[in-house]
């Protein structure tokens, strides 16, 4: 074990995030999991109980690599769901495997809590002084906001751009960048530079392409890997893509929308489902007030609180006459027999738009 190495599970660009924040103010070699591969999976399912969910054997697989690298302390983010009580039994598990380190939960069981978030980082840092972990949490809330903002832009449009590989080009530089950020000031020049560059790739973007939206569990959302890369899929499609779920919603926004998501689905839903399943049912109510053309629901298997939600989603989209598919990961799931599902959902949509014309 390597107390001076400092770890924690990927999760798609966020790493850029959660590593600058982790070196403002601990004075530990910050080493993110790596990418995950199918090796990662295998390794997370070997390990974990049969009935726990796919984000519980991703992140297992990452915490295994991570201290096989040397890591000797982990950080888990916690979560909305059953998935925060995790902390204890992936602890467990690790350490009948033999290995030595020091667990630690980011948020404890307060998702959105700065408090709690700071008595993590006093643990890591006895030293941190109040205002500094202040500046520097702001400073990267404010990073992930702008890396939001940025991918809702680029979700729209890479699927048009003329070309290839250029929104990905452009976001990778960007990433360094606010990677080096050296204050607000810096930071906000650096968005401004990049949201420029975005802007002006260039498309070819029809006025009427087909529009599909993207609800589900949080962590598949936000986990490329996890999806067999769905959002690629569909942008290789040429479709304009929506997903709502991003850290901004999960650590900002969503306790402010709540009350208005319940009255958006009042027929349908009078209750928190809990994490983020009653919010979904509410997206999709958006998606269809907005024209969209089809809703793609996507969870791991075993997720109780989207599994609570699908019947009401199913009724919801029904009743409006909207194309609703329901797509399940788990360690057999196929990624072939992803992409003949999505190509089918997508020529559906557009068979659809024909026939109503």
């Amino acid at each position: 074990m390597n107390r001076k190495v400092i770890s924690f599970p990927t999760l798609s660009d966020y790493n850029t995030p959660i590593k600058f924040i982790l070196e403002k103010l601990t004075d530990y070699e910050v080493r993110p999991s790596k990418q995950i591969t199918k090796d990662t999976l295998e390794l997370g399912s070997k390990h974990s109980p049969e009935y726990a969910c796919l984000p519980f054997k991703y992140t297992l697989g990452n915490y295994i690599e991570s201290l096989e690298d040397g890591a000797g302390i982990i950080l888990q983010a916690g979560g909305g769901c059953r998935f925060g009580y995790y902390y204890e039994l992936q602890q467990q598990i690790l350490t009948d495997l033999g290995y030595e380190f020091e667990f630690y939960s980011l948020t404890d069981n307060d998702v959105n809590g700065i408090r709690s978030i700071y008595n993590t980082f006093k643990k890591l840092n006895p030293h941190i002084k109040k205002i500094k972990y202040l500046y520097y949490l702001l400073l990267t809330f404010l990073m992930i906001y702008f890396m939001d903002k940025i991918d809702i832009y680029i979700r729209k449009n890479i699927g048009f751009e003329i070309h290839k590989g250029s929104f990905d080009r452009i976001k990778n530089s960007m990433l360094t960048k606010f990677s080096k950020t050296k204050g607000f000031i810096d930071l906000i020049k650096n968005y401004l530079y990049y949201k420029k560059r975005f802007i002006n790739i260039p498309l070819d973007k029809p006025k009427n392409c087909i529009k599909i939206g993207i609800v589900g569990e949080l962590y598949t959302s936000m986990q490329p890997h996890s999806t067999y890369f769905l959002e690629r899929e569909l942008a290789n499609m040429n479709v304009e893509i929506t997903r709502f779920t991003n850290v901004t919603f999960l650590l900002i926004t969503k306790r402010f929308k709540e009350k208005y998501y319940l009255r958006k689905i009042k027929k349908y839903c009078k209750y928190t489902l809990g994490s983020d399943a009653m919010e979904n049912i509410a997206r999709a109510k958006i998606l269809i007030d907005k024209g969209y053309d089809g809703i793609i629901h996507i969870k791991p298997f075993g997720c109780t609180p989207e599994i609570g939600g699908m019947k009401i989603l199913e009724n919801l989209c029904n009743d409006e006459n909207m194309p609703l598919m329901f797509l399940t990961f788990d360690t057999n799931t196929s990624e072939l027999g992803i992409k003949t599902r999505l190509e089918a959902f997508y020529d559906m949509l557009n068979m659809r738009r024909n026939n109503e014309k």
